[in-house]
């Protein structure tokens, strides 16, 4: 077979851009070392941001979005991958300036894909996706950091977004108290089911920007979100706490001072998930697979297939979206 289905990005001449699923040949793919058949993908922000024209993440159109995939390889020219072997693919160009996962095939640099862990289905695997992989990666940092169950709440911001949602998840799994934050109230009896103690609103995390410190409460925090609330963590840390940050959603910037740096010793852990080296990821998708295997994963997804996916892009981007959305390229 030379043609498969894919979702295509287009700027149309009103410069509207618009999400259409089309045939494409696979002699239209870029230049790599696997081709790969894909089962599974998934939704993330960035793939919603790609599908509306964001030149900050996409560059050029026509484009195939989707930063995650899960599949099987048809054709390999290294001795590391053959035909038949199960792979994961997250981050590094792919469904940025690279035809993504959004489309039934991919053609990639080998140095991209990981073998699948057996612990984990490929649906699985993408049930989890970059934003597992993120929460992963924080709760990873925050234990580098030196906090363990027994120190405190922890926050996790943005909770019902995809990477919020596994975070609660994992962290509940691992021993942690989890208090959860979310603008959307109606979502509290979902993440409590997750295993959150506590949910608190977003917008009573907004109070006291103006204020150059906060009382102590967290012992730590993923933040998906950024902003103002992200600095408002910040000064609500205690002393030698820590927040794992990897979201934008309420903004690249925030109001800060050194204060609570140097008064409470608290640290702001950057997380990234794109370029991470493969040997990191491979890491984390072991224990993904292994000791943080989530049992409650079908509980946090919806199925869609490819002609579903512009009402859910635009879902993402309103900020109207629960927990993760898996997309079944069969």
């Amino acid at each position: 077979m030379s043609q498969f289905k894919a979702l295509q990005v287009r700027e149309a001449a009103s410069g509207e851009f618009e999400q259409t699923v089309v045939m494409r040949d696979i002699s239209e793919l870029p230049e790599g070392e696997l081709l790969i058949r894909v089962k599974y993908s998934s939704l993330n922000f960035k793939d919603a941001l790609s599908a509306s024209g964001n030149r900050g993440v996409t560059r050029k159109f026509p484009h195939t979005p989707g930063i995650d995939a899960a599949g099987i390889v048809e054709k390999s020219s290294v001795a590391e991958f053959r035909a038949g072997d199960e792979v994961i693919v997250t981050g590094y160009d792919l469904g940025m300036n690279t035809a993504g996962g959004l489309g039934q095939y991919i053609r990639i640099p080998a140095g991209w894909a990981l073998k699948r862990p057996e612990g984990l289905s490929m649906r699985e695997a993408m049930v989890l996706g970059t934003a597992g992989l993120t929460a992963a990666l924080c709760i990873d940092k925050l234990e580098q950091a030196g906090i363990t169950p027994d120190a405190g709440p922890i926050l996790v911001t943005g909770a019902t977004g995809g990477v919020g949602t596994i975070a609660v998840a994992l962290l509940t799994k691992l021993g942690y108290s989890v208090t959860a934050s979310t603008g959307k109230a109606w979502q509290s009896d979902f993440l409590k089911a997750l295993g959150a103690n506590e949910v608190t609103l977003r917008n009573v995390l907004a109070e006291g920007v103006e204020k150059p410190m906060l009382k102590e409460q967290w012992a730590g925090a993923v933040d998906t979100v950024g902003g103002d609330i992200l600095f408002n963590v910040v000064k609500s840390l205690r002393y030698g706490a820590s927040v794992a940050c990897c979201g934008l959603t309420a903004g690249i910037e925030f109001k800060a001072s050194v204060l609570p740096f140097i008064l409470r010793g608290v640290n702001l852990l950057g997380v990234d998930s794109v370029e991470l080296p493969l040997v990191v990821k491979a890491s984390m998708w072991d224990k993904l697979s292994l000791q943080w295997k989530l049992d409650s994963l079908e509980s946090l997804v919806t199925e869609l297939q490819l002609e579903q996916l512009p009402e859910a892009l635009g879902k993402i981007l309103a900020g109207n979206m629960v927990g993760r959305v898996l997309v079944n390229l069969d």
